[in-house]
């Protein structure tokens, strides 16, 4: 399966926020960190963006949502 990488733009498209709040969320764990993609990109893969809405659209708690981060980004790491 192909991974597609998400950069900024596309990114708050996707979750209809604003750079800010992008960030603030990163900041504050409700959102995972960008992987580096270059020497000056990064960008999110599409199925953590996907992961991280649909469990904003289910109304799951910023504890659940801060779960959801932790294990997306282990799973960075196993894979």
């Amino acid at each position: 399966m192909v991974q597609v990488i998400y950069r900024v733009p596309d990114t708050l498209k996707a979750r209809g926020i604003g750079r800010t709040q992008h960030y603030a969320d990163i900041a504050a764990g409700l959102f995972t960190k960008p992987v580096k993609i270059g020497r000056r990109m990064s960008g999110w893969p599409d199925n953590e963006v996907a992961a991280l809405n649909q469990a904003r659209i289910a109304g799951k708690s910023d504890a659940d949502i801060k779960a959801l981060v932790r294990r997306l980004e282990l799973a960075r790491v196993a894979a």
